[in-house]
């Protein structure tokens, strides 16, 4: 991206210092670290930094309109719509792909979003270990609004704890420690000092919740909510059960609050207008449906991680959908081959985290992370045969 840096960087590379870099990023929680990560980080100049910010600040506008709570409120599955639920999410995260415009230029494009947590803690660490490791140019940073290390650890604690001891907020996730992610609840506590805690370790009395801890109950005040309700409908009978009591009325604080993560989604890009933001029609609103499918993209509102996407659409695709209400049809984006590597060059998808403290206006930017790939699909879980792919993370000239 930054072809000057690029190629200084790949000259001085060698599989000695990218083994070194491993070693160290896995030392902090030996083998919690399951997805590949990358040989290299993206460099991205202030021009295109302020072209993914000014798509992104567009979207903020959408999303603090005064009516959009209303508007969005057919996002929320009825039979997971948790009650007390925040005026505002406190966490948003926005994935552009790095593509190329018809007349063969580097741009962005909104692939999806989410009021949704992600790597927030593990990417401390990660831009700690990169920079030992490898030569980053002072001018770049990897967090964004001008934060640094440490105002940024500040404010996630922050937006974390609100007003509570970090034993009474809890990072909460169905089996925490089977989770590919879970590098970054070990990182949360580190960080934060909020312990993890599984669905299952949950003990209910009326509205309150507990957990236990050295053989005594500690109440739960606010909960760091790390659950996918998609996920939590494909587990075993009795954690389903279990996952009943997060619909209930119970006397704690949600930081983000579960319908936020429908609210904040692909159900949102159809209200959004914006050069970087492919257009998208809910498919239960298609007068016909388009001759130029091969130009779209197929996507399941309610899924994770890329499940359900129909890239390569025909006809009989969408004439099959039985529920054409809780899907999209969105206008497919040309990924460039934008980082030069020894073999191929790999495309590029970067997520940008805002942060949402309560009582503010608006959200704000604060880090990113990044995915490199040489596949159809972006994402750790489809380049396993290849390299100089995985997670990584931007460096943004300031």
């Amino acid at each position: 991206m930054v072809p000057g840096i690029r190629k200084q960087y790949n000259e001085q590379f060698s599989k000695e210092k990218y083994d070194a870099y491993l070693n160290d990023l896995h030392s902090k929680h030996p083998g919690a670290i399951e997805f590949r990560v990358a040989e290299t980080p993206v460099f991205i100049d202030r021009a295109f930094k302020e072209k993914i910010l000014s798509a992104c600040e567009s979207i903020v506008d959408v999303i603090t309109a005064p009516g959009f709570f209303g508007k969005s409120a057919k996002a929320i599955p009825d039979d997971v719509r948790v009650p007390n639920e925040n005026r505002h999410t406190h966490f948003i995260a926005f994935d552009f792909g790095i593509c190329e415009n018809k007349n063969g230029e580097l741009e962005p494009q909104l692939i999806e979003m989410q009021g949704f947590p992600t790597l927030f803690a593990y990417q401390i660490w990660q831009d700690e270990v990169t920079r030992r490791h490898f030569e980053i140019p002072k001018n770049y940073s990897t967090y964004l609004s001008g934060h640094t290390a440490e105002s940024y650890t500040q404010l996630l604690k922050e937006v974390l704890i609100g007003n509570h001891a970090p034993e009474n907020v809890i990072l909460l996730e169905i089996l925490p420690h089977q989770q590919k992610t879970r590098i970054d609840f070990y990182c949360t506590t580190d960080y934060t000092g909020i312990p993890v805690v599984c669905l299952t370790e949950l003990i209910q009395e009326g509205r309150h919740l507990f957990y236990e801890k050295g053989g005594k109950k500690i109440p739960v005040k606010r909960i760091y909510n790390r659950i996918i309700f998609d996920d939590l409908q494909q587990q075993s009978p009795e954690i389903k059960e279990k996952g009943k009591l997060l619909l209930a009325d119970l006397d704690v604080e949600w930081v983000p609050h579960p319908n936020w993560f429908y609210r904040i989604s692909k159900y949102t890009l159809p209200f959004i207008k914006h050069p970087y933001v492919p257009e998208t029609f809910f498919l239960s609103e298609l007068d016909e449906i388009p001759n130029d499918l091969e130009n779209y993209v197929l996507k399941p509102l309610f899924s994770f991680a890329g499940q359900g996407v129909v890239i390569d659409v025909t006809r009989e695709d969408i004439e099959k959908v039985k529920d054409p209400q809780n899907w999209i049809l969105m206008r497919k984006v040309k990924y460039a081959e934008a980082i030069p590597t020894p073999d191929t060059p790999a495309k590029v998808e970067v997520r940008i985290f805002y942060f949402w403290k309560e009582g503010d206006a608006r959200p704000v930017a604060t880090n990113n992370l990044a995915r490199l790939s040489k596949g159809k699909m972006i994402g750790v879980r489809y380049n396993k045969d290849r390299e100089w792919v995985g997670g990584s993370l931007v460096y943004f000239e300031e």
